[in-house]
């Protein structure tokens, strides 16, 4: 896959050259993709959550504002941004406001690297599998440096409930991914997902893909449970946990800087999602239909699991969770690498 298709692209509509050409076609380009997922996580937020979950739970959801509800999301929208903005005293002012621009960043910029079908792909480096990882994990600086601007203990708490999650799960989280590029013998997001395009086996006509999650189903397992820690879903939502923490991290936010929070926890479960599709489920394969179709199918699937864990699972304790990431977690993943390595090296 060539780089920045959909920049390339798009210059070339608008028959544009040079280094200006680059500069228009990739804002644009850019443009297109955040906007589309901004789009997804705005109807994920204050709608589907609320429908998944009272399906789950056998409640009615939203239904008043608009056909089914759907209106929901523009009230909402309006009513939360009509807030007044509050500050509490002494709050570390440049942290407190950075912060929950720092979340919706880390997210928006993972996308850039991600094959979704159609052109529709900014940019393909080699090494795009760090990428995305490490763009991901400023989502954390985000939360911690909200938590301790705030000037509040149950802010700061859940801080530092987001800081040791994360470095207990990303750690289970990359040595699973890095069992996948064992198997494609790449970093480059864009040949991940053609190396899953050939069939795996065909039974009674139906054929199975090669897709690393029917090859490998345990790595694909373990990479599921780890992302629910990553993204802060059930039963690892601690960070927030309003049993106990309020609202965590973001207990004194409010109007626009409440909604940029809500907006980047729902960008990073489609970040996550977008990753899970790319190294285990063929990225944009699937028949008939367009690729980019078959992107946000996949991800709105990985999306409905996310939101049954949040229904049916209920939350550890921080102890419990620690435990969970690094005497089993841990353990797991360099097993299932060192198992695959193996597999690798026989099979080569």
């Amino acid at each position: 896959m060539a780089s920045a298709p959909l920049a390339d692209t798009i210059t070339q509509l608008l028959g544009l050259e040079g280094l200006f050409g680059d500069l228009v076609g990739g804002l644009l380009g850019a443009a297109v993709v955040a906007t589309l997922m901004l789009l997804m996580a705005a109807v994920a937020g204050p709608y589907m959550k609320r429908k998944i979950t009272a399906t789950f739970t056998d409640r009615i959801a939203v239904d008043r504002v608009g056909p089914y509800g759907i209106l929901t999301i523009g009230v909402d929208a309006l009513r939360l941004l009509g807030k007044e903005q509050i500050i509490p005293e002494n709050v570390d002012r440049p942290a407190w406001d950075l912060a929950p621009f720092l979340v919706v960043l880390s997210a928006t910029l993972g996308f850039a690297v991600i094959p979704m079908g159609n052109g529709i792909h900014l940019a393909d480096p080699q090494n795009g599998l760090v990428y995305v990882f490490a763009v991901s994990s400023i989502a954390t600086l985000g939360l911690v440096t909200g938590g301790y601007a705030s000037n509040n203990k149950f802010s700061m708490l859940g801080g530092l409930r987001a800081i040791s999650q994360n470095i207990a799960y990303e750690i289970p989280l990359i040595v699973t991914a890095a069992s996948v590029v064992l198997f494609a013998g790449t970093l480059q997001m864009s040949e991940i997902v053609a190396a899953q395009q050939e069939a795996l086996f065909t039974i009674a006509g139906i054929t199975i893909p090669s897709w690393y999650g029917f090859v490998n189903p345990f790595a694909f397992g373990l990479f599921m449970l780890a992302s629910l820690a990553e993204i802060g879903r059930n039963p690892f939502d601690l960070p927030e946990a309003p049993n106990d923490l309020v609202a965590g991290y973001q207990t004194e936010y409010s109007s626009a800087y409440f909604v940029l929070f809500y907006l980047g926890e729902f960008l990073h479960i489609f970040l996550g999602a977008g990753i899970i599709t790319a190294l285990f489920l063929g990225g944009p394969a699937g028949p008939v239909l367009p690729g980019i179709v078959w992107f946000i199918i996949k991800i709105w699937g990985v999306f409905f699991f996310t939101q049954w864990a949040r229904s049916a699972v209920a939350r550890v304790r921080p102890d419990q969770l620690l435990t969970v990431g690094w005497k089993g977690m841990l353990v797991l993943a360099f097993a299932n690498l060192l198992l695959t390595a193996v597999l690798v090296g026989v099979i080569a």
